[in-house]
Order: C-alpha cells, then structure tokens, then sequence
C-alpha cells in the first residue's frame, strides 16, 4: 500500500530506511527508477510517480522480510562482474571469490591445453569466472537442477564466456572424462542448522544447501570420485562449513590425494580445503640416472651425443 505522505524519491527513501539497510533502499530505488546513484543524490525533490511506488513498496515488503537483495535486483556481483541470480541458484557469496582466486592460481601452474570442472555450478558465477580470467583453460560446468543450467547458460552468454554445460548428477554424465583442476561449491549445511530457517537462507533453493543429513554427503561424495577425473597433479578444491575443515582433510586423504591445505575466509574461519592427485613418478632407476645427470651439471632433457 502507497502511503500518501511519500511523493518524491528522497521520501520513500526516508520511510524505506526504517525498515531495512540504507544502501538497500538506494539500490531498490535506483533499479525500479533505472536512475543512477549520482542522479538520485542530484534529483531527490524528483517525483515518484504512483506505478514505480507501488512497484517499490512490494520490493520492500520482500526485503524486510529477509528475501535476498539479489532475488529483488534479479542480479549480484561477483569477482567484479555482474552476474544474473534467481531463486533458483544460490546468491554469490564472498568465500566463493575465495575459491576462485585459488583456482585460478592452480590453473595458473599448468602449460598447454588445461581442463577444469566446476561441480554444482548454480548460477555459473566459478566457471563463467575462471573462464573469463584465465581463458586458455577448457571450462566444463554441471548441475542436477535444470533451472540453475538455465540461469548459469544466460551468464556465460551474457559475458561472453566458454563454458560446457552439462545435467549431471555429479560425475556421473562425465564418464572418463579427467581434468588438471576440480572445483566445487557443494551443499554443506546439516539438515538440522537452525541458519536454514532464518533470514536469506529460507529463501534459497534448499537442495544447494543441505543435503538433507549431516552436511557431508556430497562432500564425501566428490571427495571419493575426483582422483578418477583427475590427471596426475590434478587439484581437487571445494568449499565447506566452519566446522567440517579436519572432516574434509581426512577425506580427501582417504582419496589418495596429497598436499592437503585448509584455507580460512574472512572472518578465520576453516572453508576451504582441497588436495593434488601425486604426479606421475619415475621408477627409482630413472630417478638415480636424472639425478646423477643434474649432479654432473647438465638437464636430463637435453640430448647427449
């Protein structure tokens, strides 16, 4: 309902400021008014007509209700870009950047033709990222939501990203399929976390939340299958809670993978943790022959006449 005492933007900014943060009130009022900040900071006197009024007061109520802020933009920003978010994928969160700058820094090791899979990729915010920032990379996305393929297409469209796309219950549309870097941001909550009932989250598609147990089923699940669609020195990484950092160590080495790290967000938190498959190793013969080589002074790899 319009309260008749709101006329112009710097009133309904005024009574929306009540109800929920400023800022959010500034970005509902420039998206429903297609004005930019400098312009409403310019023009506050300006009228609001009664259509955008009516249009914002339902935005409102959403707001202060706990919906997202991205639900209500139908769009988030993430790792500098402007990605398209609806209640059908996750809304991007910070910690996720995070995963993305270590990805990138494990794709950043490799030469040649390089492979990397994004598991679960919702809106698509990982691999349309790392497809963008390192592009000599073949980005290969998969989600069992048909919804969620649809808004992460839209976004690897919309900036002009690489990116294949599958339905797939995990690995299992992947076949034999092995790549250099395996990045995931699974369901990790516990079906009984009190969060899932609070504000943001109940919005959310639950089935990218929790996997309707302890928080660890898909967890246990990639951890198990990566080091079949992994090459040799291939990087497994994956986001978790707070409290699943030595949970998430031990699988991974039950995996068979080595060089296992645990990453901290922001706030100190344990959140992610990822291993590498162990490189391929000579047989000790060879070994002592290229090392017997270097201690003579020249590279294995150069031809001896």
């Amino acid at each position: 309902m319009r309260l008749s005492v709101i006329k112009t933007r710097a009133d309904w900014l005024r009574a929306a400021r009540r109800q929920i943060d400023a800022l959010d009130a500034r970005l509902l009022l420039q998206a429903v008014t297609r004005q930019t900040h400098a312009s409403l900071m310019t023009h506050p006197e300006s009228a609001l007509p009664p259509d955008e009024q009516d249009h914002l007061a339902a935005l409102l109520r959403r707001r202060a209700a706990g919906e997202p802020l991205a639900y209500l933009l139908g769009s988030a920003n993430f790792y500098g870009r402007r990605f398209q978010v609806s209640p059908a994928v996750l809304t991007p969160r910070p910690e996720t950047e995070e995963l993305v700058t270590l990805a990138l820094s494990r794709l950043a090791q490799h030469a040649g033709e390089i492979r990397a899979l994004d598991l679960g990729t919702g809106s698509g915010v990982i691999a349309v990222t790392l497809a963008l920032e390192h592009p000599a990379a073949r980005i290969v996305a998969i989600d069992l939501s048909s919804e969620a393929l649809d808004v992460a297409c839209a976004n690897a469209k919309s900036l002009g990203a690489s990116v294949r796309f599958l339905r797939s219950d995990w690995f299992a549309a992947l076949e034999n399929e092995r790549f250099h870097l395996i990045v995931a941001n699974p369901p990790y909550i516990a079906a009984d976390d009190p969060h899932l009932t609070g504000d943001g989250l109940r919005f959310e598609p639950r089935s990218a939340l929790t996997d309707e147990a302890d928080g660890l089923a898909a967890i246990r699940a990639i951890t198990a299958a990566a080091s079949e669609h992994l090459h040799p020195g291939g990087c497994l990484l994956f986001e978790h809670g707070w409290n699943q950092g030595e949970t998430s160590r031990a699988l991974i080495a039950a995996a068979g993978l080595e060089n296992i790290q645990t990453w901290r967000d922001f706030s100190g938190q344990e959140r992610i943790s990822g291993g590498q498959i162990p490189p391929v190793r000579r047989h000790p013969r060879q070994e002592n022959r290229v090392r017997a080589q270097e201690q003579a002074g020249f590279s294995p790899a150069r031809k001896i006449p």
